[in-house]
């Protein structure tokens, strides 16, 4: 874990700094040492998954190798003004339905 230390002021209410310094003080700490100290261990209790696969329900067909590098070339082509989006009134009208 990269032990780099980073300043970060944050905001919270009143009465939310209140609880946390009465917690602070039973446990013979400073409100900020304290509060350190909670989000630290949440963030190292906290697994984190990047997945490829942007379907939301997980579908397999983005698994495909194939099928990632056709979806990729697709976004490219986009970018670059190369494709054309259609309408699903366009899409039923091209496939007959």
């Amino acid at each position: 874990m990269d032990t780099t230390i980073k300043r970060k002021n944050i905001d919270l209410p009143v009465e939310v700094l209140q609880k946390l310094s009465l917690m602070a003080v039973a446990q013979g700490r400073s409100l900020k040492a304290y509060i350190e100290q909670i989000l630290i261990a949440k963030a190292n209790s906290i697994s984190v998954e990047v997945h490829e696969n942007p379907s939301p329900s997980g579908d397999k067909w983005f698994e495909n190798a194939e099928n990632m590098e056709s979806v990729r070339r697709g976004i490219q082509e986009m970018n670059e003004g190369q494709g054309k989006a259609y309408t699903m009134d366009e899409i039923r009208e091209r496939l007959g339905v």
